[in-house]
């Protein structure tokens, strides 16, 4: 998809050393009153330029080949990918970890009645939605990586905490820091994407690290067993499902202080890259038109983001896209029981549904950035997962095979989110919008996956017919949604070209 967002209605500004000082006659016949009100407006942020602007502070010609690109890459690719891959897939595996508890133990050993495991589901999503548009001003005005950091090690920190519980309200507590700590992840990645990679590399890095959920299922899946079959044949002196919680979260805490060293905040200030690799490495992006970082918030830009359709697509299909994927990432352990196996082979058998999930976002992903369709093939994913939920639907108890068979496809449900996430990073220009619409984005994500849990009622188990159906419904306004996305990208990508095609149409020097 194209650049949706750069503002490029502007007129040029007389610069030196790639700062602004003065306005060319905006009174010339030839400039429209649009490009009139964005030089204005340019002029009023002068002084509060991108991050980028420091790397041409000098105001030399800086350019890059196409071989000296493909290095760099590589280099970002091996000092970014693998941490970013990790912590992400723990970021799923810790939130997800009391789904393994639930049929280890913590049911009874909490006191846990009623509903009280659907709120303790919903209560890290309060915490997250509570904690989402403070956490997306903190990473736009804190270093990205150190403030990104501290929420890593403060969220594995909680998580070991669980193992310290014994009663619902102190449960509570926990899942709502979870959440808290956790809300950084997510719109920090998104920023780390956008801020390294060109356009047509995000789609694939987004998707890649995003996989990692899924190996953070297979990972958990394996772990929680091993737990489980080791307490069950040689005892433990805790509960199993506290020695989940503790190797979880102490794992995290120390990949958390791995990431505050190793993660530069940018480009100018990574410490694996020389002095020129920095500035090449910002350069290499300039075709983004979006800098690699803005700590000034800009009301002009924040209003653009409320006032944009296209936000308001994203939370919606955010909002209604994670009701199913608060009740499933929750219920996973107790659906697969309920297809009829045992705790333990739940535990087992959930493990191929991480697969899954790796594969058609890695696939979505590169396919996507391939084409130059991301939204078109994402679509595909939903499908999968709609067929597997009918499918679950449509087979009788006794069908366990083929019920799991449903499930795993379910699993292919993220690739559509994960596609709107990169757009938001690739086609939403200016450092506050950006981070407007990544934290609506996210506010709506919250809101699905408070009310997926409720959907998973005690006393609709063990079919769960109510909630299946919900997450069907859910899905098709899903894929409608979708196809307004892409027609109102189309849109106003043809309405950029007729604009950049009018008689007087001139580019900003260093505008990207």
């Amino acid at each position: 998809m194209a650049d949706l967002e750069a503002d490029e209605k502007s007129v040029p500004i007389r610069t030196v050393g790639g700062r602004p000082v003065s306005p060319v006659n905006l009174d010339e016949k030839r400039a429209s009153v649009s490009s009139t009100r964005a030089a204005q407006r340019i002029l009023a942020h002068s002084n509060d330029a991108d991050e980028a602007m420091k790397a041409f502070a000098r105001g030399e010609v800086v350019e890059i080949d196409e071989a000296t690109s493909k290095r760099l890459l590589r280099i970002i690719d091996w000092h970014l990918m693998p941490l970013m891959c990790v912590i992400y897939g723990l970021n799923y595996l810790d939130k997800t970890t009391l789904s393994y508890a639930s049929i280890m133990g913590i049911k009874k050993d909490i006191d846990l009645k009623g509903d009280d495991y659907q709120w303790l589901g919903s209560m890290f999503y309060f915490g997250y939605l509570a904690w989402e548009y403070p956490t997306n001003r903190l990473l736009q005005r804190l270093p990205l990586a150190k403030y990104s950091a501290f929420c890593v090690v403060a969220w594995g920190a909680v998580l070991a905490l669980f193992a310290t519980v014994s009663n619902f309200g102190g449960a509570v507590a926990i899942r709502f820091f979870l959440g808290v700590f956790e809300a950084a992840v997510t719109p920090g990645f998104a920023l780390f994407t956008s801020q390294w990679y060109t356009k047509r590399e995000q789609g694939t890095r987004t998707g890649i690290w995003f996989s990692f959920n899924g190996f953070g299922q297979i990972f958990g899946g394996l772990v929680s067993y091993g737990i489980a079959v080791g307490a069950r044949k040689h005892g433990t002196a805790i509960a199993p499902w506290k020695i989940v919680f503790l190797v979880n979260g102490c794992l995290t805490a120390a990949l958390g202080v791995v990431f505050f060293f190793v993660m530069p905040d940018n480009q100018l200030n990574a410490r694996w890259l020389t002095p020129r690799d920095r500035v090449l490495a910002v350069e290499r992006v300039r075709v983004n038109q979006q800098g690699i970082g803005n700590k000034h918030f800009k009301w002009y830009q924040m209003k653009e983001a409320l006032l944009d359709p296209l936000t308001w697509a994203f939370v919606f299909y955010a909002l209604v896209g994670d009701i199913p994927n608060g009740g499933i990432s929750n219920f996973f352990s107790q659906l697969i029981v309920s297809f009829g196996y045992t705790p333990e082979e739940s535990l087992l058998y959930g493990t191929p549904g991480g697969a899954v999930e790796v594969v058609s976002l890695m696939f979505c992903g590169w396919l996507g950035d391939r084409l130059g369709q991301r939204l078109l093939v994402s679509m595909s994913g939903l499908i999968v997962a709609l067929l597997g939920m009918i499918l679950i639907v449509a087979l009788p108890l006794d069908k366990n095979s083929g019920r799991l068979a449903g499930y795993y496809l379910t699993q292919a449900s993220p690739a559509p989110f994960v596609a709107l996430l990169s757009l938001v990073a690739t086609n939403v220009a200016g450092y506050t919008k950006k981070t407007t619409v990544a934290a609506l984005y996210l506010v709506g994500y919250c809101v699905g996956n408070i009310i997926g849990p409720q959907t998973f009622r005690p006393k609709d188990a063990p079919r769960y017919v109510p909630a299946e159906i919900t997450i069907i419904v859910c899905w098709g306004a899903c894929l409608i949604d979708l196809v307004f996305i892409w027609w109102w990208c189309k849109r106003m990508n043809k309405r950029k070209v007729a604009i950049k095609a009018e008689p007087g149409y001139v580019k900003l020097e260093n505008q990207e």
